[in-house]
Order: C-alpha cells, then structure tokens, then sequence
C-alpha cells in the first residue's frame, strides 16, 4: 500500500497538482498524464527523490523502481547490477567479502556469523540464480551475465535495469517507460510478470496497449490533481470524457436557470413580491455553476499533407544487401521492394537490423554489399530513433531557425503554423534546441516532416518519447497519409493502426507479409 497525504508540487508559478490525498492499494496502476504533466515528478516523490512542495508520502519497506542512471553502473557485472537492488543484502555481501580476505579474529568471526543471517533472511544464497532467471526472462542471454554493463549494448543495459527494479519480490514497484528499449518479445514477458505481480505497481506508459494489458486502474493527472479511474486506460477516456461532459452539461443548464431568475429579479425586486424575489436570489446561489478546472491535455494537430510530387510506382528496390559491424553480420542477403502507398512496419527483437535497414534507406548509412534503388521522384522524410543524428543538442540554434532551415524559401507563417501545431505557442517558438525534452524534440522532428511535404517517411520508433495524446495523433496521421511508410515500432496499437504490411525480422531470417499485423499474427499463429 501507498498513500499520499495532502501531497501539492509546484514549479515556479505553475501547479502540477495541489492537495492529493490517495492511497493506492494492491492492484496495477497506470499514471498517466501529458508531457510536462507532473508523471515522473510524481514517482521521484514517491521514491522520495525529490520533495513535494507539501505533504507526505507512506510507503511499504521494499520498493523497486526503475532507474534511469545506467552510466553510474557502467564497470559493474551485469548479474551483480540486478543484485543490487536490495541495498541491506548487497552490503552484506560486500562486507562478507572483505571480511575474508582480513586476519581472522573472534570479533570478524561473530560479524562473519551475523552477515550470514542477514544474507540468508535475504534470500542471498539463491540471488544469483533469482538474479540470472528474470535476465533470461528479459531476453539477456547467460554469456552476459558476468560482463559489465559498458560491455553491453545500450539497448540491454535498459533491460538490466528493469531487472534491477523487478528483483527481490518488491512490495511496490514503480516503472517510468519500462517499455521504450524493449522488443516486442520482451514486452509480452513483462507483461505477463507483472500480471503475476502481488504488489502495488504503479507504471508511466506511453504504450496504450501495455497500458490496457497489465493495469486495474488508471491514476490520471490532469485538472490540477490526481483521480483514480477504475479498469484501464481505455475505460478510463470513456468514464474521465462522460463525467466532464455531464458536468458540463449540468453547468449549461444551472446558467440558463440561472438567466431565468435573475430577470425575475430585475423585473419585481423594487415590488410586492419581495418573499419570492429572496426565494430565487438563494436559488441563484443555489444553483451556481461548478467551477471546472481546465485541462492540461493538448494534443498536437499531425498531418502530413499530401505530397506536392507523387514518388515512382517502386519507391524502393533493395538487391541482397548485408551489412555486419565488428560484433557480426545483422543483415545479411535481403532483397524486397516497397510500392508506391505501402505501410511498412518493421518488426523484430532489438538488434535484428531494424535500425541499419531504415539508415541504409535513408540514405546515411551504405550496405556492405548488395544494392538500394531510389525510385522516381522519391524524397524522404526520416525520423531516426537517436534525436541527435539530425538535431545538434550542443547547438545555440532555435527550434524556429531548425525548421525554418528544413526547407528552402518557406515563409515565418507556416514556421509558426507548424509550431503552433506541434504546441510551441508564443515565445517556445525561440526556445533553443538544447534545452527541448525528448518529446519535444520529437515533436520538433514531426514538424519538420510535415513542413517538408515528403512523398515518403521513414521513422525509427517515433514513438519513444511521445505521450499517449501524441502518439495516438501520429498513428491517425500516418493512417491518413497519402504517400509511403516504413517504419519500426514496438508500440502494438500503432503498428495495428498504421501498417498494411508487415516486415518481420525472425530468428530464421527475414520475412515480408502481405497485410495488416493482426492478420500477420494468425498467420503465425497458424
């Protein structure tokens, strides 16, 4: 159990949420909430990283959390990584360890014997092996139990983070985007662990499926506070959406009554009805309109007009590429063709080739061998899944000088069309580049496709650093869209709502399916 006693958080002028009182109880919790929100904010004060600007936090003795400060563990082993989530068994054994290697004496051999019941109350004679199943459950394979986490790639050094989080049966756990580095295959194991899960979790997700999958309740901050919804997130837009426009309607018709009695009361307050002039004053005050706070949620306006040039009928003609870097081949022998008005997802374990095969489409990166025809009038618009391959952070430029750079001789009105789009009003239009968010950056790159009227997109996980309103306003842009799409992707409501073909890369190669995932998905089922 949780609870928040009368917690408020304040940043500068501006109000996350004021005087929350909410226990969280057993059971699966989605926080949810747009960019800026307040969601992470909210985990570090229950994590109590970061004090609340008033009131308390209660939590149970044993909370997992995923942490984001993977540099810090960088020349530590990976099993060892995991095992440090629980601090009490992690000194024990540390200390154990260094007690042996000192002069024996009567004082270290009572210590030795107190260390050995703090690692057995632990559970520490099997942590290394509790350890070794949820790394195997993530899809991290035993040879790299024993390397350093800087030995590994990024990719899994985030799934050995989650691991950390899930170790030692926490009674609380608290996941901000577990999802974002994972495959699809290790989001189905999660997924079904955290089902299993007793605890109280409480999970940030931009993935709405994940969210609909594992939650029995949604926490969602808007209005200045913090409201819990029964069921999922699906269920929580239906009942959040009916109850603001009950109430919104209960307001139009308090205000029409309202006009109603106070031209009664212009008309007969000097007269002889004075007993019925007071009876509709205490009415009117009666029946005064709630005062609704207005909503945080924006949502950003995503079109991707239709391209002023229409690309050739075969946008690309790809003759038995490979590439392999210095750890071995990823792609190896692959030929297939995109058509003009194909939605392509590319799909597959992390470090399959997803990325390589979008940069070699883009053109920044070339195959080893083999061949990538261009066709007829193709131009590209590409959204890589690392920001700082087309925006320099370390840059003093501003997000009105990026886009206005993206495209030749375009005028400061459809800049700031575009901005106002992505939600950059006002002076935002001159924030600096270094300074944006990852969502912001991503919106920033959205914008620029959209700005450029490309006939064909490539986007690598677009998704990672969106939330919720925003990745649902690119998957109905995209489906809108006249022109091609590939793009790799995790999200499963994305893929579902975007693709019409699917590219799966599988342990026994890759495989071009001709429909939409879900058919995809029978198909291998069958």
């Amino acid at each position: 159990m949780i609870t928040l006693n009368s917690i408020s958080k304040k940043i500068g002028s501006r109000v996350l949420f004021e005087d929350v009182t909410v226990t969280f109880n057993e059971g699966r919790y989605g926080l949810t909430g747009p960019n800026g929100a307040g969601k992470s904010t909210l985990l570090k004060i229950l994590m109590k990283l970061e004090e609340p600007t008033s009131g308390s936090v209660t939590l149970p003795d044993r909370v997992g959390f995923l942490k984001q400060n993977i540099e810090d563990f960088k020349d530590i082993r990976v099993v060892d990584t995991v095992i440090m989530a629980n601090k009490r068994l992690w000194n024990a054994l540390l200390e154990r360890d260094s007690l042996y290697e000192a002069e024996m004496t009567d004082a270290i051999g009572i210590r030795l014997g107190e260390i050995e019941e703090i690692i057995a109350e632990e559970d520490g004679y099997m942590a290394e092996t509790n350890a070794e199943m949820l790394l195997i459950g993530m899809g991290i394979s035993i040879e790299k139990h024993n390397l350093t986490m800087k030995e590994i790639p990024t990719d899994i050094q985030f799934r050995v983070m989650l691991c950390q989080a899930l170790f030692g049966n926490p009674k609380a756990l608290m996941l901000d985007e577990p999802t974002n580095h994972l495959d699809l295959e290790s989001i189905s194991w999660l997924e079904n662990f955290l089902h299993d899960y007793k605890g109280t979790l409480i999970v940030v997700s931009h993935d709405r499926h994940f969210l609909n999958a594992v939650t029995t309740h949604i926490a969602d901050i808007d209005f200045e506070t913090l409201i819990i919804y029964p069921g999922n997130y699906d269920d929580m837009v239906v009942t959040k959406s009916s109850s603001r426009e009950k109430v919104e309607l209960e307001n139009k018709s308090k205000e029409k009554k309202v006009a109603q009695l106070r031209e009664f009361v212009a008309r007969f307050g000097a007269g002889t009805r004075a007993s019925q002039v007071q009876s509709r004053l205490r009415e009117i005050e009666r029946l005064q309109p709630q005062d609704l706070k207005k909503s945080n949620i924006q949502r950003p306006y995503i079109r991707f007009y239709p391209p002023e040039k229409a690309s050739g009928q075969i946008v690309f003609k790809v003759s038995h590429i490979s590439k392999s870097y210095d750890s071995g081949p990823v792609i190896k022998d692959l030929s297939f063709e995109v058509a003009r008005g194909d939605k392509i997802c590319i799909i597959g374990n992390n470090g399959k080739g997803k990325t390589t095969l979008l940069k070699m489409l883009a053109g920044v990166l070339p195959p080893d061998s083999g061949k990538i025809e261009v066709g007829h009038q193709v131009q590209i618009g590409y959204f890589p899944q690392n920001h700082s391959e087309i925006i320099d952070k370390k840059s003093s430029s501003t997000i009105f000088d990026w886009l206005k750079n993206k495209r030749e001789g375009v005028y400061d009105q459809d800049v700031r069309s575009i901005l106002g789009k992505m939600l950059f009003g006002g002076d935002d239009a001159f924030k600096s580049v270094a300074h944006l968010s990852g969502g912001e950056t991503a919106r920033v790159i959205i914008g620029g496709m959209m700005l450029c009227n490309c006939n064909v997109l490539l986007l690598d996980e677009p998704n990672n650093h969106l939330d919720l309103e925003a990745v649902s306003a690119l998957g109905w842009a995209l489906e809108d869209f006249k022109g091609t799409v590939v793009m790799a992707a995790h999200d499963r409501t994305l893929i579902t709502t975007v693709a019409n073909k699917i590219l799966a890369f599988e342990e026994d190669g890759v495989h071009f399916f001709e429909g939409p995932y879900e058919e995809y998905l029978l198909a291998k089922k069958g």
